[in-house]
């Protein structure tokens, strides 16, 4: 009884060991493979979505100060036309 105990206690920590094992090599995996995907995406010139973002608040706010400019210009043509 007592050497099957330690062959169940050995084929435990066996199976533990490579369950870490395995754990480390997916950690690892998945370390390599981002880094891959960053260097790809770098490589690239696309835009990360911050990048995206700041650049679309940017438009947004530049077509609002267009449409404000606009509605001033009329107003100002509009001004003008009626003095002459």
């Amino acid at each position: 009884m007592q050497t099957r105990n330690k062959i169940l206690d050995d084929l435990s920590q066996l199976v533990t060991n490579a369950m870490g094992v395995a754990q480390g090599a997916r950690e690892e995996a998945e370390t390599a493979l981002k880094s891959w995907m960053d260097r790809w995406v770098s490589d690239r010139n696309l835009v990360t979505r911050d990048e995206f973002e700041a650049v679309r608040g940017m438009a947004q706010k530049a077509r609002e100060e267009n449409e404000a400019l606009r509605a001033r210009i009329e107003a100002l043509e509009a001004a003008l036309s009626s003095r002459g």
